[in-house]
C-alpha cells in the first residue's frame, strides 16, 4: 500500500528521453501550479507549437505563464478559463479551444481537488467526484473529435493522460456509490469520497482506452499516480484522522514525499515514452506505455487494486456519466 509514495521504477531522464515536440499542441488542466506546472515547464523545453493551460484562477495561470516565459521566452502558452466544478464553464473552455485549434496531440487531465469538506458542484455532484471525474469526462468528450482527427495525421502520437492516485484504495467497498453521487455524500469519510473520485479517473481511462482501441483511432490513454507529492494539495489531508497523522509523521521525518518535479515524472513518461504494440509488448517487460493501464512512479504498471481492473464497473461508470453530461454535448 505504500508503493508509489517514493520515486523508483524505470530510469527516465526527461531532458534526454523526450524527443522534440515540434508541431504538437498540448492541453493541460491545472497547469498553473504543482506537478502540472512542472510538467509544462519540461514539455516547453522540447518546443511544442502551443501549450494551453486550463485553470479556474486566472491570476495564478498568468503567473505560471510568466514563469514559463522566463525559462523559455519563445514558448507559446495560452490560458483558458475552466472551472471543473461547473459543466457550463467546461463546455465554454472546450468550445474556446476548438475554435482556435484543429489539432490536439497531448491532453493532460491534471487538475484536481482533495480532502474538501462535504459539498456539491454547481450541477449537484459530490464535490470531489464532480471536479475530478465528471468535469474531466465532459472535457475529454468535447475534445475527443479533435484528438481522433489529429491521430489520422501522418506521424502523430496522440495521448490522453489522467492524474489519478494511490488513494483509489480508500474508495468505498462498492467502488462507486452511484445512488449518492448527486449528493454531498457527507455520511462518508472525506478520504472515501476522494478515493472514489480517483478510482473513477482510473476506470474512466480504462473504458476510454477500450473505446479508442475498438474504434482503431490510434489514440493512447493511461492513468498515473504521481507519488505522494509535497504540494499544497496535501495540506488539507491533515484533517484526516489516521492518514493525516501518518503523513505528518512522514513529512517530519523527511521521507517519502516527492518534490513537484519528481511528481511530474510519471506523467511525463506516460506522455512521451515509446508505446507498446498490442500482442507484442503486453507483458510490459519492454518498459513501454500500454493504453488503458494505470502507472505508479515511474512507469510501473499493475499497481491498482482489483476494482481498477473491473471492466464492467468501468463501463457502468462511463454510461452513467455519459448520460449526465449529454445535454452539454452538441
Amino acid at each position: 500500500m505504500l508503493y508509489g509514495m517514493i520515486s523508483g521504477g524505470l530510469p527516465f531522464d526527461p531532458h534526454v528521453d523526450i524527443s522534440s515536440l515540434a508541431g504538437k499542441i498540448v492541453f493541460i488542466t491545472g497547469g498553473n501550479a504543482g506537478i502540472g506546472l512542472e510538467t509544462i515547464l519540461e514539455l516547453a523545453s522540447h518546443h511544442p507549437a502551443h501549450i494551453y493551460i486550463a485553470a479556474r484562477n486566472a491570476s495564478s495561470a498568468e503567473a505560471a505563464i510568466a514563469v514559463i516565459h522566463t525559462a523559455f521566452p519563445s514558448a507559446t502558452v495560452t490560458y483558458l478559463s475552466c472551472d471543473l466544478t461547473d459543466l457550463d464553464s467546461v463546455t465554454a473552455c472546450a468550445r474556446s479551444f476548438v475554435e482556435r485549434e484543429k489539432r490536439l496531440d497531448l491532453l493532460i487531465l491534471n487538475a484536481g481537488i482533495m480532502a474538501t469538506p462535504a459539498a456539491t458542484t454547481v450541477q449537484g455532484y459530490e464535490i470531489q467526484f464532480g471536479t475530478n471525474h465528471v468535469g474531466h469526462f465532459l472535457l475529454t468528450k468535447l475534445l475527443r473529435p479533435t484528438l481522433c482527427e489529429t491521430a489520422k495525421l501522418p506521424g502523430t502520437d496522440v495521448r490522453v493522460v489522467s492524474v489519478a492516485s494511490i488513494a483509489h484504495l480508500f474508495a468505498p467497498w462498492a467502488g462507486i456509490v452511484f445512488a449518492e453521487l448527486k449528493t454531498d455524500m457527507k455520511r462518508w469519510l472525506t478520504a472515501q469520497r476522494y478515493g472514489q473520485s480517483k478510482l473513477a479517473n482510473i476506470l474512466f481511462i480504462k473504458e476510454l482506452a477500450r473505446q479508442f482501441d475498438e474504434d482503431k483511432t490510434g489514440v493512447l490513454a493511461v492513468a498515473v499516480h504521481p507519488g505522494v507529492v509535497d504540494t499544497g494539495l496535501y495540506a488539507s489531508v491533515d484533517k484526516w484522522p489516521v492518514l493525516g497523522f501518518l503523513l505528518k509523521l512522514i513529512k517530519r521525518a523527511g521521507g517519502m514525499f516527492l518534490t513537484s518535479r519528481q511528481g511530474a515524472m510519471t506523467q511525463l513518461w506516460a506522455l512521451t515514452a515509446a508505446r507498446a504494440e498490442l500482442g507484442v509488448d503486453a507483458n510490459h517487460s519492454a518498459g513501454k506505455v500500454v493504453s488503458g493501464d494505470y502507472y505508479t512512479p515511474v512507469g510501473m504498471a499493475g499497481q491498482g487494486n482489483k476494482t481498477t481492473k473491473d471492466a464492467g464497473l468501468a463501463k457502468r461508470l462511463w454510461e452513467w456519466t455519459d448520460e449526465e453530461v449529454k445535454q452539454y454535448v452538441l
